[in-house]
């Protein structure tokens, strides 16, 4: 069965000593492993390496440690509320999409720091497997690939292979799975899940369009960062394409991007899940026409998403310097002014200008970039006051 996802899928335990061999003879894997494990000899890695028999062994072996570690130097506590989920059973999570990798890899921290017997496999696009040695490694940590740039036809073969692959491992390998909401980080934290990802869900598995959704076990995950790193990268690139419609990202773009994601200071980073989706897929009625199931299911993801964002004062701050210009009427200011004190309002002030300076461009629009950075965190309070009725 798996011979049908063979070049997407993470490798098995039967092709994992040899790909960890091809890992290990690569010179740029080996200096990348020196940056990221400096106490730990190349040698003793190796040998480590080589002992470990399957992904999970890899990823409690390397990836959890180092994970821990990150959050305790670039985080000021990381935490996850899966209360409203059986740990004893396998999910599809759909989150979100805040940082390129750490998203999907300090969930799988989470799942196993909250009493889950898993981690989990992660959906990542092929634009980020800029080595040989990068597409190796992620495999090896349980990622499934999802081709990029493709003409209609072929995104359409690709998206009923990730489906099958999808309730295939769900259903026979019992394993969990994190996918995004939508292609590529929402740049303006405004999280709404794209359709094409939930037609997808239903091209694989058996039965009819909800029971096929229901095999999946969704769960809708928020994801909450109390300061984005990638902040002033994200806003830079809105000013390029404001000022050339046509700019496209460099290949190492990606890369600056994940790597000031990973080691960038992010405060406060918290989880929530909201209950498995099944039950309420039961309450739909089976005539309901299919397109329609399918924006049901979109909103109902957007709305739980949404609803369960942990809010910090950065958002309620970047919520007031916007004002109506943030573009929701329905947010009380003098309500919101109660969530932070002048001291952190201050302190905002300054972080946004220490943002705002770090954007190298020829021509940086200071007022443009400090309007779309403030967006950025004003725009989960205003979803969150949409999805709770709260004003």
């Amino acid at each position: 069965m798996t011979d049908i996802y063979k070049d997407i899928r993470p490798y098995t335990a039967e092709e994992l000593p040899a790909v960890i061999e091809e890992l290990i003879a690569d010179s740029q894997f080996r200096e990348v492993i020196g940056m990221v494990f400096p106490q730990m000899p190349f040698d003793v890695f190796a040998a480590k390496a080589r002992s470990c028999q399957t992904s999970l062994d890899f990823q409690k072996a390397f990836c959890y440690p180092f994970l821990k570690q990150l959050a305790a130097d670039k985080s000021s506590g990381m935490s996850m509320d899966s209360s409203a989920v059986d740990k004893t059973g396998n999910y599809t999570f759909i989150s979100n999409h805040r940082d390129i990798v750490l998203d999907s890899a300090f969930l799988s921290v989470l799942l196993l720091d909250n009493g889950f017997s898993n981690t989990t496999e992660i959906a990542i696009g092929d634009n980020l497997l800029i080595y040989p040695w990068i597409e190796k490694l992620v495999r090896v940590n349980k990622s499934f690939i999802v081709h990029r740039g493709l003409t209609i036809r072929q995104q359409l073969a690709s998206s009923i292979q990730i489906s099958g692959y999808m309730h295939y491992a769900i259903q026979q390998k019992k394993e969990n799975i994190w996918i995004a909401q939508r292609q590529g980080r929402a740049k303006d934290s405004n999280d709404i899940t794209q359709r094409s990802v939930i037609k997808m869900f239903g091209m694989g598995g058996e039965g009819s369009l909800i029971e096929r959704l229901q095999q999946l076990n969704l769960v809708p995950t928020a994801i909450s960062y109390e300061y984005d790193p990638c902040d002033y990268l994200k806003a830079k690139e809105m000013q390029q394409k404001r000022d050339n419609p046509d700019h496209q990202k460099a290949p190492n773009d990606d890369l600056i991007n994940m790597r000031t994601g990973i080691f960038g200071w992010k405060g406060e980073v918290h989880y929530k899940a909201a209950p498995c989706l099944n039950t309420w897929l039961s309450t739909i009625d089976p005539n309901t026409p299919n397109n329609d199931i399918f924006l049901l299911l979109r909103d109902k993801i957007n709305e739980e998403i949404h609803r369960n964002y942990k809010l910090f004062p950065s958002n309620f701050i970047a919520a007031y310097m916007l004002g109506d210009e943030g573009g929701d009427k329905n947010v009380n200011l003098l309500e919101i002014k109660e969530h932070f004190t002048s001291d952190q309002c201050a302190a905002f002030e300054k972080y946004l200008d220490e943002r705002i300076a770090l954007v190298d461009l020829d021509n940086p629009d200071a007022d443009y970039l400090r309007h779309e950075i403030l967006l950025m965190y004003a725009n989960p309070l205003y979803n969150y006051y949409k999805a709770t009725g709260e004003n």
